[in-house]
């Protein structure tokens, strides 16, 4: 059984073009990128893992500098913070808390978060930085863009024609493939290398701004309140746009090819 699987795979290899490779990157991509947007949207297990920005509370060192106008500051801000042990997620569309080491709650309704937690659990009202940070930072629809752009240029990649048997003059059979549309194979290039820059910009704007939240969150809660920014988030964003470069090199190498051999056989 399974040699016989072997070898039914093995016929299928010959007939696995070079657009169909394509084709399985940019599919891919779409993945990681729905992933990426749906980071924070629900509670289930792996979500709540997919985030941009953590913001929780935690006792640490204070961190000391000449600039600091009241150092001693951070023993006020320690007195308000008191036990707190709330932590909060941002996501694309939506925000998860754990209020205190337990199940996280999500929702993209910060106010309905709010009101699940007490002034103890959030004393220095970290959900609503969260809620400003996704609501006035953060933007997604360049991505959605870009999926949209990704998506059609795979029904464009799948309109290329495939392997299939012809007969010669003599009679016999054999295996011919033509090649794909000159314009059909341009527009696609064009849309995933758009696709490309858009995902560029997004992932760009994502790491430089969660970057710049975390840093300027955690020294303004010095020596109670930690931040960090979510790794997964940003190894999915720039793994589909390496994915998507890949794919817009593959194109642009096949026409150049397609173009020589039009030329040379032409």
């Amino acid at each position: 059984m399974a040699a016989r699987f072997q070898v039914g795979w093995m016929r299928l290899i010959p007939f696995l073009g070079y657009h169909h490779v394509l084709m399985i990157l940019i599919g891919i991509a779409i993945v990681l990128l729905s992933l990426l947007l749906a980071g924070c949207s629900s509670s289930s297990p792996l979500m709540p893992g997919i985030f941009l920005i953590s913001l929780y509370y935690e006792p640490y060192t204070p961190v000391p500098s000449t600039a600091q106008a009241d150092f001693n500051v951070h023993n006020a801000i320690a007195t308000v913070v008191g036990n707190a042990r709330l932590a909060a997620r941002v996501g694309y569309f939506g925000i998860c808390i754990n209020p205190d080491g337990g199940s996280w709650l999500c929702s993209n309704n910060a106010t309905a978060l709010a009101n699940e937690v007490s002034v103890a659990q959030d004393p220095l009202n970290l959900i609503w930085l969260a809620s400003q940070f996704k609501d006035m930072i953060v933007f997604p629809y360049l991505i959605i863009i870009a999926i949209i752009f990704a998506f059609i240029c795979l029904l464009l990649l799948a309109t290329f024609p495939g392997w299939h048997e012809e007969e010669d003059a003599s009679g016999s059979e054999r295996e011919v493939k033509p090649f794909p549309s000159r314009p059909v194979s341009q527009i696609a290039l064009a849309i995933i290398f758009i696709s490309s820059i858009f995902v560029l910009v997004s992932v760009l704007w994502q790491h430089t701004a969660s970057v710049a939240a975390s840093i300027i969150a955690q020294d303004l809660g010095n020596g109670s309140v930690l931040s960090g920014v979510g790794t997964t988030a940003m190894v999915l964003g720039w793994f589909s746009f390496a994915l998507l470069i890949v794919v817009t090199i593959g194109l642009l190498v096949m026409i150049l090819s397609i173009n020589v051999l039009a030329e040379t056989f032409g």
